[in-house]
């Protein structure tokens, strides 16, 4: 489990693909509100394939630690292959065991990436009501 820890504290600390892109074809933007984590990516696809990625955000090491790993995995990859990215894709990558809370924050790249792929703009639920 250690180096699962190591790698995790090196994407956080040195994180793959951090920053935005000018012209992104898909860029989407969620929050944790519980914890505060907020996460973005934007993509440019060409030929329904992934050729850039970018993530840029605020939050704990495994919400920024997953994005960081998530942005690796998806470049080069169809819009179709991304759709099929699961929950347990991103729990295998983290590779340690999470609570409920830590499991939001960790899930948080993954519902940006599915939001951005799929076009969603809200979820069920939360909706504003002020």
């Amino acid at each position: 489990m250690n180096i699962y820890q190591e790698e995790l504290l090196d994407h956080y600390e040195n994180p793959s693909n951090y920053g935005t892109l000018p012209n992104p074809d898909i860029s989407h933007e969620e929050d944790n509100p519980l914890c505060g984590d907020r996460i973005r990516l934007d993509l440019v696809v060409e030929d329904d394939t992934i050729k850039e990625v970018r993530f840029s955000g605020h939050g704990c090491t495994i919400s920024q630690a997953a994005a960081s790993m998530l942005t690796e995995e998806i470049e080069g990859k169809t819009l179709a292959e991304v759709k099929q990215f699961s929950r347990d894709d991103i729990l295998d990558m983290i590779g340690i065991p999470l609570g409920p809370v830590r499991l939001k924050c960790a899930l948080l790249p993954l519902k940006v990436l599915k939001a951005g792929a799929y076009g969603i703009t809200g979820w069920p639920g939360e909706e504003d009501f002020s």
